[in-house]
């Protein structure tokens, strides 16, 4: 059997199951035509992911073998890894004009505001961009193509049929996009973030083909039948299953995409949120019984199954860590600059990783809602407060050792409001509570790169400080190819500095770290120059915010083997470090990377 009559009998599939058991059900020329379409649409995925999966995969075993090459290189009298510095004037075009491009110019990540309450969201990044314009066509071309345009009945027909096919076969991708647990953003390497994107628009083009679904449907009745077109239509929306819970799924459909604009979910984020949930299980269950005993029901419970999966992810991932050795504990603790810092007490731990972020439920907080947050830091401390059972041997001090997680939390609206004003208002400025953390999720590592660049704006240094920590302890033990870290943080006052103080004492005290890291704080704000003062050479303090191209020109000078530069801030500041990044990445090898969460 060739690969096309399997793509073919895979394709048929849902239209075989739908016939039950009879084996020798024989789909219509219409129906032929929708199964080659189905064909098409899955090979193109198939084909995307493949083409991305090689990608990935290639660059993934280069920094390996980088890494390997250069664990020892800093012992020769070079030292440079000048091979890895040179970059590949192909890839390096790429990255500067698709890979690493902004729509236009260089405005990407920094949001279109209306007002200080009003966000009407990003641009989409160039590639991002090219990928959604050429699904979009695809999708216009599958509803137009081998449709009889020149017989009446037929043309209504046929386009009723394709745009609903259509319509539930992209609801697969629209739920298996949405979900955190989505096994392609570890498997493609690609941030949730780019996925989300790519579900709002899916979800736009799903309903776009029911409301053209049900124009088809509409429309026909009126040009077969005329006025009596409209009785037939009314009466068939009051008599008929079929047309009624169609009716119900399309205007679901339609109000899901009139709460979805960008303003709408950043200004009501939590009511958006429930309301969306809601009108999403309307709408599936609508479409379910109106496409009862019809073959494109099998489609659906793809994507429902897609969607149990993921919701079962969440579940197991919140039970394996808050349950069985108690449960998590968070200590939430105000901070000067309207910020908290979160100790969270883990009932099972796991492997702290440098990207790594989780999902926190606090419900004498935020009830039942769930919130993103960045993991700056992890420990161990040890737990004797059950002072009847005091350790005696080895496996009773590793018993009572208990990791802490931490992150830094930046007072906004809603959830993060209430938790620094109930912080703020307890004895002591911190109080402890029942927590559930669902993950982890995402991780990252820069140890292949001989110079690594790390920005960070206000709390975007929560991302940043894993890097630094991990560096430094690799090059420590000479696991790693680092040989120039730079830190780049910029704050608005000196106060914040007292953020991630306890963790970047511990940092500067660590093994060889004066040979490899140097740190530049940017005060934007400053009450006095008094406030701006350099602890050593390399640990230094300025005025104002920072020429991002001239310290990338800087460090690109003296640039040890290739350079990763990675953003975590706000959105005007990684366009900025995105900018000065593809204007050099021709010169040297430099790989950017931006961290951001969007909704």
């Amino acid at each position: 059997m060739s690969t096309q009559s399997i793509a073919l009998l895979a394709a048929a599939l849902p239209y075989a199951l739908a016939e039950g058991s009879s084996s020798s059900y024989e789909p219509s020329a219409a129906d032929t035509e929708n199964i080659r379409i189905c064909k098409y649409t899955a090979w193109t995925w198939a084909a995307i992911v493949a083409a991305i999966l090689v990608y990935r995969w290639t660059l993934y075993l280069l920094h390996h073998v980088r890494t390997l090459a250069n664990l020892n290189h800093g012992t020769t009298s070079d030292g440079r890894q000048r091979y890895f510095s040179i970059p590949d004037e192909n890839h390096a075009m790429a990255k500067r004009h698709l890979l690493s491009a902004p729509l236009v110019r260089k405005r990407h990540n920094r949001e279109f505001h209306l007002s200080a309450a009003l966000n009407v969201g990003t641009l989409p990044g160039r590639l991002q961009t090219l990928f959604l314009v050429g699904y979009l066509a695809m999708n216009i071309a599958f509803c137009v193509i081998t449709i009889n345009w020149h017989d009446t009945k037929s043309f209504y027909d046929d386009g009723r049929n394709r745009t609903g096919v259509l319509a539930v076969l992209n609801m697969i991708p629209l739920f298996l996009l949405a979900g955190r647990n989505n096994p392609l953003i570890w498997l493609l390497d690609i941030s949730f973030d780019t996925y989300n994107l790519m579900h709002r628009w899916i979800g736009r083009i799903v309903v776009i083909e029911a409301v053209a679904h049900t124009a088809f449907w509409m429309a026909g009745k009126i040009a077969l039948k005329g006025a009596k077109g409209w009785l037939m239509i009314e009466a068939a929306m009051a008599g008929s299953q079929l047309i009624l819970t169609g009716t119900i799924g399309v205007c679901a459909f339609i109000a899901i995409l009139v709460q979805s604009p960008s303003i709408i979910r950043h200004a009501f984020y939590e009511t958006f949120l429930h309301i969306h949930i809601a009108l999403v299980i309307v709408a599936t269950a609508a479409v379910w019984v109106h496409l009862k005993s019809l073959p494109q029901q099998a489609l659906l419970l793809g994507a429902i199954t897609c969607w149990a999966i993921e919701r079962f992810l969440r579940l197991w991932k919140l039970v394996r860590n808050n349950t069985g050795n108690g449960v998590t504990k968070a200590e939430v603790e105000a901070l000067p600059g309207d910020a908290v810092r979160i100790t969270l007490r883990i009932a099972k731990p796991w492997k702290f990783k440098p990207g790594q972020h989780v999902y926190m439920y606090m419900p004498s907080v935020g009830l039942w809602t769930s919130h993103p947050f960045s993991l700056a830091w992890s420990d161990d401390q040890t737990d004797f407060s059950n002072e009847k059972a005091l350790p005696i041997n080895r496996q009773d001090i590793f018993a009572a050792r208990k990791t802490t997680m931490s992150l830094i939390v930046r007072r906004r609206t809603g959830f993060t409001d209430k938790m620094w004003r109930k912080a703020e208002m307890s004895p002591g400025g911190k109080f402890v509570t029942t927590a559930f953390v669902e993950g982890p999720y995402g991780n990252q590592s820069f140890q292949s790169y001989g110079t690594v660049m790390l920005f960070a704006a206000g709390v975007g240094i929560t991302h940043q400080v894993p890097h630094v920590r991990d560096l430094v302890a690799a090059y420590s033990n000479g696991t790693c190819a680092t040989r120039k870290v730079v830190l780049v943080w910029i704050i608005q006052s000196p106060e914040h500095l007292e953020w991630i103080r306890p963790w970047m004492t511990q940092i500067l005290g660590m093994d060889k770290r004066r040979d490899i890291l140097k740190i530049l704080l940017f005060v934007t704000r400053p009450r006095s120059h008094k406030e701006i003062h350099s602890p050593s050479s390399s640990v230094q303090m300025f005025p104002g915010k920072p020429d991002i191209g001239a310290l990338i020109e800087k460090e690109q000078t003296t640039q040890v083997g290739a350079m990763a530069v990675s953003v975590c801030g706000t959105g005007s500041l990684s366009d900025d470090v995105r900018k000065a990044t593809r204007d050099r990445c021709q010169r040297t090898e430099i790989d950017f990377s931006e961290e951001a969460f969007s909704w």
